[in-house]
């Protein structure tokens, strides 16, 4: 009788091996490569662009409150005047004529109670908010697609693992049956290899769904199916401690910059709102012509004159509009408060998240050594009769779950050094060196 025996034991972990970064396509595909046709096709991150360019025309529209505006109007039509009047004038000044008029107006602001200079405000402060959250939207996509390529790398070794198990449990069920044939074991033996088999074969399932579920999310974020994906370069360095990190966060992160600059378009719109309380001066110039066809008469004019407002009363309208400015500011500033405790949470969560995925890979290590050794030597020892097929199983078990820890570990620990410098603020494009400086 012949047993063949498959083992995990050496199984190549490859999710974060000691591979150099390739930046070529001719190997595969890199982490470079990903971000790059993100920024190329993700379309979140355009939207957030448009967002930004806008927020720069709401600034051109805004200075154009200062400039004078000039119009042009005219019109042209038939007029029928008829009298009963004892005594008519000119001739012509009765029956039907053509009439045509044009008249040219140009308005200069010269005081606005503030309106002009609190929209300008307004929409300088809306720049930097819409720039502050292209970034953050920006550091959002680079952990996405980094999140994504680790999860499609990890979940590959995934099924390569649980492949090579039920691989192994086929072959163990085989040698179960050939001893039971013999004697040398009991049906209850053969029976708890198959039983774990059906179980190898349902996880293998769930590790191939969970690959299908991880591709899927990748293509969404890239928007190219994953290929070869090379070993990812090493997560880029870290604060020395958790106080350093947590005062960038405070000072960098996008999210807390654009409350801020929220906060100023706010206050902006409350000295907007003010403004509609106080009067306004402006020039007007206008130059006007008419003309009647019948007899060639022509009327023209030339007037410049100062035009103020004030306002009296509007029904309560304008104090309502101040109001409700004010309370959008009050909204601003405690919207920046939850933002900042927010960030430091996170900070907080992905500092200690990064240090006990570190330690779970140095004891993942260790584990999977001793795993190994172990199942090696149950495998031996039931070849002698000292272990049941049962132990042998648990032993491959633990070493299954050995292996899947490692790769769990690994990706764990990549995304919570990037989610960290995500908190931080410090995950840009150009911080970690992933994409060519702008």
């Amino acid at each position: 009788m012949t047993i063949r025996r498959f083992s995990l034991a050496g199984f190549a972990i490859t999710l974060f091996a000691a591979t150099p970064f390739m930046t070529g396509s001719a190997l595969g595909e890199t982490l470079q490569d990903a971000l790059n046709a993100a920024y190329q096709n993700n379309p979140q991150l355009e939207v957030q662009r448009q967002s930004a360019a806008i927020a720069q025309e709401q600034l051109s529209q805004a200075r154009s409150q200062r400039r004078p505006t000039v119009n042009l109007s005219g019109s042209y039509g038939y007029e029928s005047v008829d009298s009963n009047r004892p005594f008519s004038t000119a001739s012509g000044s009765v029956g039907d004529r053509a009439v045509s008029s044009a008249q040219l107006e140009a308005v200069l602001p010269i005081y606005t109670g503030g309106r002009i200079k609190a929209g300008i405000h307004q929409a300088e402060a809306g720049i930097l908010t819409a720039n502050a959250q292209l970034d953050s939207a920006s550091q959002d996509l680079i952990l996405q697609v980094v999140t994504a390529y680790v999860d499609v790398r990890r979940d590959r070794d995934t099924v390569l693992i649980r492949q090579n198990s039920v691989r192994l449990l086929e072959e163990q069920v085989r040698a179960a049956k050939d001893r039971f044939d013999v004697g040398e074991v009991t049906r209850t033996d053969v029976a708890q290899s198959e039983a774990r088999l059906e179980g190898s074969i349902a996880a293998l399932a769930g590790a191939e769904a969970g690959l299908q579920s991880a591709q899927a999310n990748y293509v969404f974020l890239v928007g190219l199916e994953p290929g070869l994906l090379i070993s990812p370069p090493p997560a880029p360095l870290l604060p020395e401690d958790f106080d350093s990190a947590l005062a960038i966060a405070v000072t960098s992160n996008p999210d807390i910059n654009a409350a801020l600059f929220n906060e100023r378009v706010a206050a902006a719109g409350v000295k907007s709102a003010y403004s509609a309380l106080k009067p306004t001066v402006s020039i007007v110039g206008t130059a006007g012509r008419q003309e009647t066809y019948d007899n060639n008469f022509r009327d023209t004019s030339v007037a410049a004159t100062a035009r103020a407002t004030i306002p009296l009363y509007q029904g309560g309208l304008v104090t309502s509009q101040v109001r409700a400015a004010k309370l959008r500011h009050a909204q601003a500033r405690l919207q920046t408060i939850a933002i900042q405790r927010q960030v430091r949470a996170q900070v907080a969560q992905s500092w200690f998240s990064n240090i006990a995925a570190q330690r779970s890979i140095q004891a993942s290590h260790r584990q999977v050594e001793a795993a190994e050794i172990a199942y090696e030597g149950a495998q031996e020892e039931l070849a002698v009769g000292v272990r049941t097929t049962l132990d042998v199983l648990d032993q491959e078990q633990q070493l299954l779950e050995a292996n899947l820890n490692l790769i769990q570990s690994q990706r764990d620990a990549y995304v919570a050094a990037h989610q960290l410098l995500r908190s931080m603020g410090a995950l840009g494009a150009n911080d970690i060196g992933l994409l060519p400086a702008n």
